[in-house]
């Protein structure tokens, strides 16, 4: 009765700190040991973790005994996954793991089962019945596993800054991948598409040709096409909210000067990466010159509708 005890909270904030630290800490790899349903669930988090920069494999607890076990070193960490910290094939590796000196993380719905206690870490993973009418099919014990492989595996994705650029690197067959391999050149929006404005036209004008093409930006160039500056509707926004009187401004005073490029040539990984960095949709392409050859929108690397080449 009454609320839970706010230690509890705090234990497990705790105790997911100190699990992503051991992997974070590890210079071997992180191996995942399971069984049965949980063992699907060890799969997805070991594959999970490798496609975004953490070395795992999915060791199976049965096949281990059996001399799968030498996949496991001096220097890796091990995730042990059951639900109730006594599937005897996962129980018996214990005494293998300690003797490789292997950090122990168990992520387990028994926090007072033999595999807990022997972890250095426990994640407790416990439910309150199964999904299954008969409170016996693994289904809302399995759901929570994945939940918190998931933030496990989110989590580490921070601590070890890892980007667009990374992602392009361990997926070159997925169709971002495949995007992501392409040249800014390949995809980014041509001619007409371009919201484009000389320096001196009037801010209605402009304003008018950020609207024409959609992008939520101008690029503000000089006679001889080479930029000047952006404007975004996020800027008009800022201007409305403080009252001024944006008919009456001049595009060169109020725009964004040395804005951020990309160059025709660039990988579109790079030009995401820009993107990522600073919050940012949209970014002028430039030639060599300085001249503005297009424009890349952010929906057009992730393929929001179809795949435009040269704004086709």
């Amino acid at each position: 009765p009454g609320s839970p005890p706010f230690p509890a909270t705090t234990l497990f904030r705790s105790n997911f700190e100190r699990a992503v630290e051991q992997v974070v800490a590890c210079n071997g790899r992180t191996v995942i040991v399971g069984m049965g349903k949980s063992g699907q669930i060890c799969r997805k988090l070991a594959a999970t973790l490798s496609s975004t920069g953490t070395a795992a494999l999915f060791l199976h607890a049965g096949e281990a005994a059996h001399g799968d076990l030498g996949m496991l070193a001096r220097g890796d960490v091990c995730i042990a996954v059951s639900n109730s910290g006594r599937t005897d094939e996962v129980i018996m590796l214990i005494p293998s793991i300690k003797r490789l000196s292997v950090p122990l993380i168990a992520m387990t719905g028994s926090t007072d089962s033999p595999l807990a206690e022997a972890a250095d870490v426990v994640l407790d993973v416990s439910v309150v019945r199964e999904a299954c009418p008969m409170n016996l099919v693994p289904t809302a014990s399995t759901t929570a596993q994945l939940a918190m492989g998931d933030a496990l595996a989110v989590v580490l994705i921070n601590k070890r800054h890892f980007t667009m650029t990374d992602f392009k690197k361990f997926h070159p067959g997925g169709k971002l991948g495949q995007r992501l391999s392409l040249s800014v050149s390949d995809i980014m929006l041509t001619g007409n598409a371009v919201p484009v404005v000389e320096t001196g036209t009037g801010m209605e004008a402009a304003l008018d040709v950020m609207d024409q093409k959609r992008l939520g930006v101008i690029f503000i160039q000089d006679r001889q096409g080479v930029l000047e500056g952006i404007l975004t509707d996020g800027d008009i926004r800022r201007f409305l909210v403080q009252k001024k009187p944006i008919y009456d401004l001049s595009l060169e005073s109020v725009m964004i000067r040395r804005p951020k490029t990309a160059s025709v040539d660039m990988p579109l990984y790079d030009a995401l990466n820009i993107m990522e960095e600073n919050q940012i949709t949209v970014l002028p392409v430039i030639g060599s010159e300085g001249t503005i050859a297009g424009a890349l929108h952010l929906h057009d690397i992730l393929g929001k509708g179809s795949l435009r080449f040269n704004g086709l």
